[in-house]
């Protein structure tokens, strides 16, 4: 059977040149990977615009690098990998009214599974189950656990602490109910990624800080964890797609009700949260994102507080990477990593 990595188009010449071109004058873009600068490629030709310049409801029906994924796959004329996850839809009572979320279950697993609960990206402002379906569900497979896909209300419609509240709406929810879909009620992880991984982080904080059930684990994907804009790996990715300053810029004016809120300890985890007695985690970020830096920020003050951390520092690859394993190899390679933390973290190891 063929793979992604076997029919891969090799770069053109005038891909090659671009790219050295690029490497001169500065463009982050020019670092990327090969099989990552194919999934951008083809997003712009799927005609993917810049979402600091368009409106929420516009940039919710934007193209996303899941949609890439799926043309270039169907282009190489490759199908996806059979995961072997079967999922089904429901809803679950977020903090002011029913949710949707989706749960995950590898085909042929008994009762008694492990459960992660997970978050998606999209800036608190867009993104959905759909858009982030193939990260929960290669962590179901990898992991052998049941994970539940928790949606939570969208800003501006709805603003902050909106999103926050219903992410603590849905763990209360996963840890009454995980056994009703097979999970033991007893192994708990959380897991986001970018806005997701802030709202996983804050899930953790909520759990200690309200005496609920903790999570065994935090897996937390280049998470928003600051609201410094002036950063190391925000000046060297400013123009950077699919994720750039102006687009933070954009998600925190939609998201947030003034910039006071960006100094909210749930915002600036980084400078301002209590990061003490919360349990492992770990942080993959990429070279090329502009949330690079407090990643690593973010590492470090969960170190200095008590919590180990494996960090996985990702080069050649974008914000949004994580997802793509069916193109992206060093997506897989994350995958395996996160996977492998929260299957020890489940069997007492970590």
């Amino acid at each position: 059977m063929s793979t992604p990595d076997d029919n891969a188009p090799q770069p053109t010449l005038g891909q090659r040149v671009t790219r050295m071109l690029g490497a001169v004058s500065g463009d982050p873009l020019a670092r990327a990977e090969l099989d990552m600068a194919r999934v951008l490629e083809e997003l712009k030709l799927l005609g993917a615009e810049p979402i600091e310049d368009l409106t929420p409801e516009e940039a919710r029906r934007q193209p996303s690098a899941a949609d890439a994924a799926r043309s270039l796959l169907a282009k190489m004329g490759v199908a996806p990998h059979d995961d072997r996850v079967a999922s089904h839809d429901v809803t679950f009572p977020g903090a002011d009214g029913e949710l949707p979320a989706r749960i995950y279950r590898p085909e042929g697993a008994g009762a008694g599974l492990p459960t992660i609960v997970y978050f998606h990206g999209g800036g608190w402002v867009y993104g959905g189950l759909d858009d982030y379906d193939a990260s929960p569900r290669a962590i179901a497979e990898r992991t052998g656990s049941l994970v539940l896909s928790a949606h939570y209300r969208l800003a501006p419609e709805h603003k902050f602490p909106a999103a926050h509240d219903d992410a603590v709406a849905a763990w209360r929810w996963a840890l009454q109910s995980a056994k009703a879909f097979g999970g033991d009620g007893e192994r708990f992880a959380v897991m986001g990624e970018s806005a997701g991984g802030n709202l996983a982080l804050n899930v953790a904080i909520a759990a200690r800080d309200r005496m609920l059930t903790p999570p065994l684990h935090m897996a937390l994907v280049y998470p928003i964890a600051g609201s410094d804009l002036a950063t190391p790996s925000y000046r060297a990715n400013e123009t950077a797609r699919p994720l750039n300053k102006a687009m933070m810029l954009w998600y925190f004016g939609h998201a947030l009700l003034g910039p006071a809120e960006r100094d909210d300890p749930r915002i600036d985890l980084v400078g301002r949260a209590d990061l003490s007695r919360l349990p492992p985690a770990t942080l993959v970020t990429a070279e090329i994102d502009p949330l690079r830096s407090e990643g690593h920020a973010l590492a470090e003050k969960l170190r200095a507080a008590g919590s180990a951390v494996t960090e996985l520092d990702v080069e050649g690859v974008t914000h949004g990477f994580f997802g793509l394993g069916d193109i992206v190899r060093h997506a897989r390679s994350a995958q395996d990593l996160v996977a492998r933390d929260l299957a020890a973290a489940f069997a007492g190891l970590a």
